[in-house]
């Protein structure tokens, strides 16, 4: 089923024990974490860990040491670098970190090709909008995931060793670790420092079920090794990841069944957005297991098999594969924390408002530090510690509006508050919801079941929280995210303009929706009386 050739790389693919991890615990070299043994793949290692590049000798104490070469660490290196400051970066592993080597890039290019076999099927199977086939379309995964490597290792380039170096950072291949309050060492180097940021990111959370060890595991740090499609997929979690892969899997071909503790899927998401998700992937095939309880993973001969209880008795599927979805552990054994005076818990390192740790000279940002596990917030946390680091910034973390997007189809983004929250948080909220169905492009493209959802406050009429469900649901989400972070009032989503026919249109539509509400009986009653005296 699986990764490049023959047994053994098969349970590469499988177990991340076996050659190491994208976080660089297991001690396997940089090739050894990227398979198959490709031009592509050779491409990718040489951007991102040239083999055998020496590292610098230490030259007088840095202004800053960033730990960890992830989105998080690159913004906090690239960004301090480019003001003046004497920066260096530590990396044991790959840098551009999970984003790049293992999360956002690969995993998007797969959602592209699973888009276009989707279309292509449908088209075949209805001839929707006049477009028919002669033919069923046929995936050649292996071209699928070639495709992949080369356009992952295409963008490498942009968090490549040697852009940094350009740049002005020196960075260190190897593994970091805290000898004290002002010091690391890495490769036998002691680098000393004013200031320093924690940036190791992430891994997939591995849980204690009875058997999985033995039977051998799919993560996202393992998936995208395959080079051949599993013909029956497992996955255990129901999250954003799990979803995701679930609906690409199924659209490459194979059949695919998701089990998961949570009742919903997405269930960190508006309830009726995942219903809108969990529908399509029903929909289009996926077999949904959900409030199962996990018991035990087993293997037997080229099956796993999975076993779980939902309140009935006992239950079992099997399947070629087995991929963990279940939530992300962050990267802090092995980097002398102790030493440092930093502590941590077991949702990672622990740091004020400030992005501040226990150790005033230290300050994390990224996955390793926050409940937020994406990208764009790793960024935009980078920013705010180069402002208090360097210069005696203010800044504080819970200022920053962040939005998410589950990029299944249709995707789910959402930002700020949920309405069970604010009831929570005893914040008093009107909620305005306009479906798809009610816009023009969406009607035109066939994307009609989704909607978009605002909470405003009572009061002020403030945005506090937004949801949409569309298939560009993240690409649409910027005005939304701006207005909330400019702290502007719904009534500016009216006087907005958006160009027309565009689905964006459906946000004028709520602001619209708003000031329709704010039409009383008496004003009504006033402007009928109004406009009977001017005629």
């Amino acid at each position: 089923m699986s990764a490049p050739a023959g047994e053994g790389a098969r349970r590469d693919a499988l177990d991340p024990a076996a050659a190491g991890d994208a976080s660089g615990r297991g001690g396997g070299s940089a090739q050894t974490l990227v398979t198959p043994d490709d031009a592509h793949n050779r491409a990718l290692v040489a951007n991102v860990h040239p083999p055998g590049r020496p590292n610098p000798t230490p030259d007088g104490r840095y202004n800053l040491v960033v730990v960890g070469a992830g989105t998080a660490g690159l913004v906090a290196a690239m960004g301090a670098a480019g003001l003046g400051a004497k920066v260096a970066l530590v990396e044991r592993a790959l840098t551009g970190g999970d984003c790049l080597n293992h999360g956002c890039v690969p995993s998007k290019a797969l959602l592209r090709s699973a888009h276009a076999a989707h279309e292509a099927r449908v088209a075949w199977e209805t001839g929707a909008y006049g477009v028919r086939l002669a033919a069923a379309p046929r995936v050649d995964f292996g071209e699928v995931m070639a495709q992949m490597r080369r356009l992952r290792a295409e963008i490498s380039a942009n968090d490549s060793v040697a852009r940094l170096e350009a740049a002005g950072v020196d960075v260190y291949l190897g593994h970091g670790a805290f000898v004290g309050a002002d010091a690391l060492e890495v490769d036998g180097r002691r680098l000393r420092f004013r200031r320093a940021v924690l940036a190791t990111g992430a891994r997939a959370a591995v849980p204690p079920i009875p058997g999985l060890a033995e039977s051998g595991y799919l993560t996202n740090e393992t998936l995208f090794s395959l080079t051949e499609l599993p013909r029956r997929l497992v996955i255990i979690g129901a999250g954003p990841i799990g979803c995701e892969m679930a609906q690409a899997f199924r659209r490459f071909g194979s059949e695919v069944v998701v089990v998961s503790l949570d009742a919903q899927v997405l269930p960190h998401d508006d309830p009726d957005a995942a219903a809108r998700v969990k529908a399509r992937l029903e929909r289009e095939g996926v077999r949904l297991r959900l409030g199962a309880d996990v018991t035990e993973v087993a293997r037997r001969g080229d099956d796993t098999i999975v076993r779980f209880d939902r309140g009935g008795g006992a239950e079992q599927v099997q399947g070629d594969a087995l991929l963990l979805a279940v939530g992300r552990t962050p990267n802090v054994d092995g980097l002398g924390l102790d030493a440092a005076g930093v502590e941590v818990d077991r949702t990672g390192v622990v740091v004020d408002d400030r992005l501040r740790t226990a150790n005033r000279r230290i300050y994390a940002s990224g996955d390793v530090a926050s409940a937020y596990k994406f990208t764009h917030a790793a960024d935009a946390m980078s920013r705010l510690v180069l402002q208090n680091a360097l210069f005696f910034g203010r800044k504080r973390a819970s200022a920053l509006c962040i939005p998410w997007c589950t990029f299944t189809d249709p995707a789910v983004a959402h930002v700020g508050l949920q309405a069970r929250e604010a009831a929570e948080r005893g914040v008093e909220i009107g909620t305005y919801t306009v479906g798809l169905d009610e816009v023009d492009r969406a009607i035109l493209d066939g994307e009609t079941e989704g909607f978009a959802r605002i909470h405003v406050h009572a009061r002020s009429g403030r945005i506090v929280g937004a949801t949409l469900v569309a298939r560009h649901a993240g690409d649409m989400m910027g005005e939304v995210v701006l207005a909330m972070t400019e702290g502007l009032r719904v009534g500016a989503l009216s006087t907005a303009i958006a160009p027309y026919p565009t689905e964006g249109e459906v946000w004028k539509k709520l602001g619209d929706a708003h000031q329709r509400s704010r039409l009383g009986p008496r004003l009504a009653a006033f402007l009928r009386r109004y406009f009977g005296w001017v005629r």
